[in-house]
């Protein structure tokens, strides 16, 4: 049985929460970040903005340089409570090696992000530490009410109140009960973690994926390559969130993509729940990565539960 991860303290009045662009280029975001500031303001926290959040070098958000700067000062600095990551995009593999985390050990801080930033929860997750799968600065909509849930259950772990989610039920469910460490995020993502120390042991895990932009074959390709790199060997548990803006080959790939994911892993018996709110939609629910779940799937509905 793995051990426990270790679970950074929860947020209260008066925390501060550090703003970094560890990926992506934020053009034109400004209203966002300043939208972020506001809302954790008046949650009654203090916010310091990296110094390099909109900075521009081509495609990302600063140099590699500039982006572990902002990421190792905010993992350093020891009035920083959370790590709320302003935008996705692709950048953050590339900075992954550069990061120290010996005074991250001293003082535990939730990282927060999804889509490019699950590079980062894999790499907290083999220093043993739990994160936070969640909106981020730029998911901000003018009129906050739009997103109400993604909001809602980001403050609520943010602050030790953690959503469970009963999940909407699918005639694809893969019926069964389970239980085991919550661990994932972007599908391309965690593919091109293969082989590194990056990449996960999901042994007696449950496992969450999303993805966007992707053709069908694509999606199938990487799991059949994870497939083949013992990914899901001993694996607990699936949990397929949101698979956005699927791109349509001028091959049809013929079936649907929740058949797709089951005839990839028709070789396992493990449960397998489709429906959960998260990934690149607006509704994106909060996800405690790292966190003993019970997960429990059936026809009608499924419910994934933080122990």
């Amino acid at each position: 049985m793995s051990t426990k991860l270790i679970q950074p303290p929860y947020l209260k009045a008066g925390d501060t929460v550090a703003i970094v662009a560890p990926s992506g280029v934020l053009k034109n975001r400004e209203r966002e970040v300043k939208q972020a500031d506001s809302l954790l303001r008046s949650w009654k926290l203090n916010v310091i903005i990296g110094e390099h959040v909109f900075s521009k070098a081509n495609h990302f958000a600063g140099t590699d340089e500039e982006r572990c700067e902002d990421l190792q000062n905010a993992m350093d600095n020891p009035r920083v409570s959370a790590i709320w990551c302003a935008r996705g995009g692709y950048g953050t593999v590339r900075i992954l090696d550069k990061l120290d985390y010996t005074k991250f050990k001293e003082n535990p801080k939730w990282v927060i992000g999804y889509s490019d930033i699950t590079a980062l929860h894999n790499q907290l997750h083999n220093e043993g530490f739990e994160s936070l799968h969640a909106l981020m600065c730029v998911s901000l909509t003018q009129d906050l009410n739009d997103i109400k849930e993604s909001i809602d259950t980001f403050k609520s772990a943010l602050f030790g109140n953690t959503t469970n989610y009963t999940l909407e039920g699918s005639v694809y469910n893969r019926v069964g009960n389970t239980t085991g460490k919550l661990v994932g995020g972007n599908l391309t993502m965690l593919h091109t973690m293969l082989g590194s120390k990056e990449s996960i042991d999901t042994s007696g895990k449950i496992l969450f994926i999303e993805e966007i932009g992707e053709y069908k074959y694509h999606i199938d390709r990487m799991l059949q390559s994870m497939k083949r790199a013992g990914y899901f060997d001993n694996l607990n548990g699936l949990i397929v969130g949101d698979m956005s803006k699927l791109r349509k080959n001028t091959t049809l790939w013929g079936t649907s993509i929740e058949q797709l994911v089951l005839d990839a892993l028709e070789d396992y018996d493990f449960p397998i729940a489709f429906n959960m709110s998260a990934g690149h939609e607006k509704d994106n629910r909060a996800l405690v990565l790292g966190r003993e779940v019970e997960l429990k799937v059936g026809k009608v509905k499924s419910s994934l539960e933080f122990k």
